[in-house]
């Protein structure tokens, strides 16, 4: 599916910078629109409407949000000009919870990009891009600070345990792998009977080139897969996110987890 309509979730944020940048390289490439959503809550810590805060408390706390959310909008202007989209490149301010209204709008674009959760985003403006995958039925775009989206690489790396989540994954990204032309498929230990071969000729009927890198079960998967990606540099590394319950995984220090908190290239999760 060619990504033509792009969401951006812009919180101000070093890494919604990245993300933003990242979404404008991928919209002049392909003829494509990009629209920043800057989706934020209040700063609902007490009850702002009782009777027992004062009006000026009150009022303070409604200039702080003020405040924050126009800091925000002026630095997408700022990069504006930079982006080079144009007409093609719009901006929205919607309030709400987050994720939840990330996720609603995401329903009516081909992805979502968002930038990697940080420490000090403020907690009405940060985002989940995990939730997002798991309650906006898109494909999320998850990418780290600092990254550059003019820089070259040389291929994608796709992880496949045979899931459905996996297979999820790989039908979403199809657009980008096919336009990168080359993809390494990372497995580690275990795969259903179903032969990787079949994964290979159908990557290679959507003229993808296609390597198969295997690992044994004795390497950890998030350490085998953080490990490949900084060895050879991928463009995009693409993923099923929480393939086991989201509750397991946080438990357990999941894959998804890990991946994201230290992954240097962006990741395309699909749940």
């Amino acid at each position: 599916m060619p990504m033509m309509n792009l969401l951006v979730a812009f919180n101000g944020s070093e890494a919604s910078v990245a993300a933003l940048r990242h979404a404008a390289a991928l919209a002049r490439d392909r003829k494509a629109h990009v629209t920043a959503v800057l989706a934020h809550s209040s700063h609902d810590v007490i009850d702002r409407s009782s009777r027992w805060i004062p009006e000026e408390a009150r009022a303070l706390l409604a200039r702080a949000n003020s405040g924050i959310i126009e800091e925000i909008k002026a630095r997408f202007e700022s990069l504006r000009d930079e982006l080079q989209l144009g007409e093609a490149l719009s901006f929205r301010e919607r309030a709400g919870r987050v994720d939840v209204t990330l996720s609603e709008a995401a329903r009516y674009f081909d992805a979502i990009i968002v930038g990697r959760p940080m420490d000090d985003d403020d907690g009405h403006v940060s985002v989940h891009p995990d939730r997002i995958a798991l309650m906006s039925g898109r494909p999320v775009i998850v990418v780290p600070e600092g990254h550059e989206a003019g820089a070259r690489h040389s291929h994608a790396a796709l992880a496949w345990d045979g899931g459905r989540a996996a297979a999820r994954a790989l039908s979403d990204s199809l657009g980008l792998l096919e336009a990168q032309g080359k993809v390494s498929v990372l497995t580690v230990g275990r795969r259903p009977d179903w032969p990787i071969a079949d994964l290979m000729t159908h990557l290679a009927r959507h003229d993808v080139a296609a390597v198969h890198e295997e690992f044994p079960e004795t390497h950890p998967v998030a350490e085998t897969i953080l490990g490949y990606c900084r060895r050879n540099d991928p463009s995009l590394l693409v993923m099923g996110a929480y393939e086991h319950s989201k509750f397991r995984e946080d438990l357990l220090g999941g894959v998804t987890a890990r991946v994201l908190r230290d992954i240097r290239i962006p990741v395309l999760l699909s749940h």
